[in-house]
């Protein structure tokens, strides 16, 4: 008999300068459906875009070395490639200047750390169409992502 296959996995770039905040998101997403690649400041994440065609989901710091989020983002939405790429904006600094500059650049979602791993990835799911099934986290079934 053969083996049931294996659950598709959406691809999410995790940039953010401080590194267990990275592993935490990692770790969270990778119990579902998702594969996380690091990367560590805004021109790695560029790099990591560039190199890496399967990317589903961005999720940026806002304050990071070489480029901020708000950078990273604003080149994401200036490039074909990546215009319609969900993104989520994480930061320490809420201040609602950065969250009205995120949103106008097209942000997906803007959190503030510290935030719930599982509100940040119910918000992953959402934007991607993943829909848990009954209380199973790696169990899943996927629909077609929003575009």
């Amino acid at each position: 008999m053969p083996l049931p296959a294996e659950p598709e996995r959406l691809h999410v770039l995790v940039a953010d300068d401080e590194p267990h905040i990275g592993r935490i998101i990692k770790m969270k997403l990778e119990q579902g459906p998702f594969s996380v690649t690091l990367a560590y400041d805004g021109r790695e994440a560029l790099d990591a875009l560039a190199n890496d065609t399967d990317v589903a989901l961005v999720m940026l710091d806002l304050m990071m070395p070489h480029l901020s989020g708000l950078d990273v983002l604003a080149r994401m939405r200036s490039d074909t490639r990546w215009q319609r790429l969900p993104c989520i904006i994480l930061t320490a600094a809420g201040q609602e200047q950065h969250h009205r500059e995120a949103m106008a650049l097209g942000a997906s979602e803007f959190l503030t750390k510290p935030f719930s791993p599982k509100k940040l990835y119910a918000r992953a799911a959402d934007l991607l169409g993943v829909i848990e099934t009954q209380d199973s986290t790696s169990a899943q079934e996927l629909r077609t992502p929003r575009s």
